[in-house]
């Protein structure tokens, strides 16, 4: 789950990471509101799920009411890289001094947490790490290990946060981490971390997260009652939603070939199957979900596989990869037969059975006598077979549409 700023700021303010003063606004209005209420000179920035949204345009300063209100009017109809906006957040226009880049992330390779970090620059950090790369630094956090004050404090010496206080540096660090493992986040990022403040006035100055991003593990939600205030019906994908609410493991990929099987690894290959297959027959037919039944799947969870799949418009035929283990093949065919009886949809489903009760299926199948079903004996041959019916469905449909 990606936050967006305003968001992740409730998150850094409740574990102590200072900040400036912000209000989030939804409409034009709001934000002349929320302008006047900051103070000026003032940030207007919109809120996209990705970053980059300076050099897009979506980050401004705002000089008096009417000029915040003349912008959030520009930047709320945009869409960043695919990325809509949605509402801005009005900040206090800090005076900075200097900038700086610090994340903790998860590090699968390395099994703990890897801290980038660098005291050159913030925004442009990309930049930095390749004009400068010896001024990025990558240290780790082991999951065995404490990371307390001490342990922090030994960190921001070594990232090096010069202009700043390193007692502060080592407060946010800490608090990052804090935040990091409290909120089962995969991704804790501040850029920039600026010091800001008077130059000429010693007392003024202090470091304040500018920007952040976070991203949260959604399979911990059921963890955290206080992420339904994240949550973001516009920015879900409605089939992954629809999914969702019937329990199924299912990811919405961009392709025309439905991908339907059990066991993570099984519907993993039937991508990567499906992928190979279009490469061979010279086509752009790619895989367009992964869709996980699970062991032990029923007629109805198999019904209402189909059901999802089928609703994505751009799946133009659907691979079936059922391995019976747990999964009864003959109760996944009734599922099947059952799905297809109640859909008036001419898009063809290739069936692929192997272990229990692979026959039954199969028999359930072929008495069926629906001429959108086929059968196919390996994995490799039921998605050949998908991606030549998808061709021809999409050929189709191009033919109909001139």
């Amino acid at each position: 789950m990606d936050l967006y700023e305003y968001q992740a700021r409730q998150l850094l303010e409740e574990h102590g990471i200072p900040q400036p003063r912000a209000v989030y606004a939804s409409t034009v209005e709001e934000a002349g509101e929320a302008a006047d209420t900051i103070g000026y000179p003032c940030m207007v920035k919109g809120q996209a799920t990705i970053g980059h949204r300076g050099q897009a345009g979506a980050v401004k300063r705002a000089h008096n009411r009417e000029e915040a209100m003349q912008l959030a009017e520009q930047i709320l109809p945009m869409t960043i890289s695919g990325h809509p906006v949605r509402g801005v957040l009005i900040t206090k226009a800090e005076n900075i001094l200097h900038e700086y880049y610090v994340s903790i992330s998860v590090d699968r390779a390395s099994r703990d947490y890897d801290v980038l970090a660098t005291a050159n620059g913030g925004t442009e950090v990309e930049a930095v790490a390749l004009q400068h790369p010896e001024s990025v630094k990558r240290l780790h956090i082991s999951p065995l290990e404490v990371f307390d004050r001490q342990a922090a404090k030994a960190m921001a010496g070594r990232i090096g946060f010069y202009h700043a206080d390193l007692d502060q540096a080592a407060d946010i660090l800490l608090h990052m981490w804090e935040t990091f493992q409290e909120c089962d986040a995969t991704l804790v990022e501040i850029n920039p971390l600026a010091k800001v403040g008077d130059p000429d006035d010693e007392s003024t100055k202090h470091l304040d997260a500018l920007d952040a991003k976070i991203s949260l593990d959604g399979n911990a939600a059921f963890r955290h009652d206080g992420w339904a205030r994240f949550s973001d019906s516009d920015q879900d994908d409605p089939y992954e939603r629809k999914a969702k609410e019937n329990g199924l493991h299912y990811v919405h990929l961009n392709g025309q070939v439905g991908v339907i099987g059990n066991g993570a690894g099984l519907v993993m290959s039937s991508l990567d199957a499906v992928s190979g297959a279009g490469k061979e027959q010279g086509t752009a037919i790619k895989p367009a979900n992964f869709l996980d039944i699970g062991g032990g799947a029923s007629a109805q969870v198999m019904e209402t596989s189909l059901d999802v799949v089928l609703s994505d418009p751009q799946v133009r035929s659907v691979m079936v990869n059922v391995y019976g283990g747990i999964t009864s093949c003959a109760q996944v065919a009734q599922g099947i037969v059952q799905a297809v009886s109640h859909r008036d949809d001419p898009r063809p489903i290739v069936v692929r059975f192997d272990g229990n009760a692979a026959q039954e299926g199969l028999s359930i199948i072929a008495e069926s006598h629906d001429s959108r079903l086929t059968v196919a004996d390996t994995m490799e041959e039921a998605a050949a077979q998908a991606v030549r019916l998808a061709k021809v469905s999409t050929a189709s449909d191009s033919k109909e549409g001139e």
